[in-house]
């Protein structure tokens, strides 16, 4: 296996065991605080969004440039386009699903279809998240092990670990207040994040192997972590603006701030 897609699987393999340690709070606590929480949702989605710029779409316009026949600007736009309308496809998918699931009669299947969609939801939009990461490492072959492109596929992959936590809670949480025992709940929130070491590992073959499809897979994955993080994690973080106005958002600046500055300062 190349090296390159190596470090994408042991990267992935971290942000699903993220994942895993926040579906494990449902064996310590009936629920999660909320406060940190918001923080951490908060930080991850700025992390996001600065890495979807710097990390993504800024190398795939200069490697587009550089490599591509078509417009780099056609490029980025197209492969950004697609990554967003990707997560948009699969958000409708799950709330179809989760509808016709709703409209189905008899208590037991009700509670059966709810655990399915909950982890099913989850793990749809963990597929993105596991290819932004394995493009990222996948990109190293370009760069060497240039401080910048190295540190921008390391801190994408934290940002990724830190929205997991809160995911596999949000997972195993609930599934233990529809009547799951705590091990199956861990379970089924653990398992929610294993899609992203497969993701991850696929994201990285295309771009080692295909080299011409790095500008568009970057731009790709800059699409749906964008979408991910304005349409998901904000409004989630958000939830109590009221009491706490400038918390979440606080963590969203911070988030920003600090992959902003790690970019800058490593270019």
């Amino acid at each position: 296996m190349d090296h390159f897609v190596l470090m994408a699987l042991i990267a992935t393999l971290g942000t699903w065991f993220v994942t895993a340690l926040g579906a494990a709070t449902v064996v310590f606590f009936k629920s999660p605080n909320q406060k940190a929480l918001n923080l951490m949702l908060g930080f991850a989605s700025g992390v996001m969004i600065a890495a979807s710029f710097w990390s993504l779409l800024q190398p795939a316009i200069e490697r587009a440039e550089a490599s591509s026949g078509q417009p780099a600007y056609l490029v980025a736009t197209t492969g950004f386009l697609f990554g967003a309308l990707f997560m948009w496809g699969s958000d409708k998918i799950v709330t179809f699903s989760t509808r016709k699931a709703n409209s189905t009669q008899g208590k037991p299947n009700e509670r059966l279809n709810r655990i399915i969609m909950l982890v099913l939801s989850i793990t749809l939009h963990n597929i993105p998240e596991g290819l932004a990461i394995g493009v990222a490492f996948g990109a190293l072959q370009n760069s060497g092990y240039a401080a910048e492109s190295l540190m921008g596929a390391i801190t994408i992959a934290v940002g990724i670990g830190l929205q997991n936590f809160p995911e596999g809670a949000a997972v195993s949480l609930p599934l233990r207040r529809e009547g799951c025992s705590r091990k199956k709940s861990f379970l089924l929130g653990q398992a929610s994040g294993i899609v992203e070491p497969i993701a991850g590992v696929i994201g990285a073959l295309l771009v080692v192997y295909v080299e011409s499809m790095l500008p568009f897979a970057l731009s790709f994955a800059a699409g749906a972590m964008i979408l991910v993080a304005v349409h998901e994690l904000i409004p989630e973080c958000q939830r109590n603006q009221r009491a706490q106005p400038y918390f979440a958002t606080t963590g969203i600046v911070l988030g920003f701030a600090v992959m902003m500055l790690l970019d800058v300062m490593l270019g």
